[in-house]
């Protein structure tokens, strides 16, 4: 029994049980033997690469995490990872400029997966304004930039409500992803000065806005998040792209009038 089997059952064992399923849940939803599942997590067994990407996929187990899961089974990576800037990539930077161009004149942006911003349009500049500029120097976390005392917290009119709803999102991306570096960020954010947490009151709203103070009076927006939803390359299957949307007339208006005032790339 290799220190290798061991590590890719231990992975699999790992999130097998972040998914909450028993071996027996597992192996009748994998259409394999709840026996020889056994044998892979205990180390018994050394699963294919077919295997390992089966099961990986009946985990919902992201692109990276497969990479890992193959190379601790053994296997070469079964998927290409490439930086943004590489040529390959160039498909999915065309696709990025031209969302966030055709955004205009409302602001987008992209992140990565651990929420650090790859790319923005000009309009995300109305929300950065008057953020502390450390934390405006690359890279950019848009989370850390959202909620720090010294970011757009203070102009946040409801801060509770969308710090809540920021967590949650983050929260559920940790148990998707397990990323430890996720964890620590979260860590990190709830350290962060609060107001009392919200009540539970949806009422008549159709989603968490973006209430931001400014000098043109209380701006509100609601978001859309985009991913590439076939990627098959790890890079692009992390990315997300967020849209935000003007609430009322009078923050179109506003938006407008500020864009007007950027000057062109």
């Amino acid at each position: 029994m290799s220190a290798t089997q061991v590590q890719v059952g231990s992975l699999l064992r790992d999130w097998r049980q972040r998914r909450r399923l028993s071996q027996l849940a597992l192996a009748l939803e994998a259409d394999v033997s709840a026996r020889h599942l056994s044998f892979v997590e205990t180390g018994r067994s050394r699963p294919s690469a077919t295997m390992v990407l089966h099961l990986a996929e009946r985990l919902e187990v992201p692109l990276r995490e497969r990479n890992r899961m193959l190379l601790a089974a053994g296997h070469a990576p079964a998927f290409q990872s490439h930086d943004l800037d590489e040529a390959p990539m160039a498909p999915v930077r065309a696709a990025i400029d031209l969302i966030l161009s055709g955004h205009d004149p409302y602001p987008a942006l992209v992140v990565d997966r651990a929420w650090e911003m790859i790319a923005a349009n000009r309009a995300v500049s109305l929300l950065t304004a008057a953020v502390a500029p450390h934390l405006l120097e690359p890279p950019v976390n848009v989370l850390r930039v959202s909620l720090h005392p010294d970011g757009l917290a203070p102009r946040i009119a409801n801060l509770a409500e969308w710090r809540a709803h920021l967590l949650d999102r983050l929260r559920r991306q940790i148990a998707v992803t397990g990323d430890p570096a996720l964890a620590a960020l979260l860590a990190e954010l709830e350290t962060y000065p609060a107001p009392p947490a919200p009540a539970h009151d949806a009422g008549q709203a159709i989603a968490v806005p973006l209430r931001l103070h400014t000098p043109n009076g209380e701006l509100a927006f609601i978001s859309t998040v985009a991913t590439f939803g076939t990627a098959v390359e790890v890079t692009a299957s992390e990315l997300a792209i967020e849209s935000f949307f003007p609430a009322d007339d009078a923050t179109a208006a506003a938006v407008r009038e500020h864009v007007e005032r950027l000057p062109r790339t």
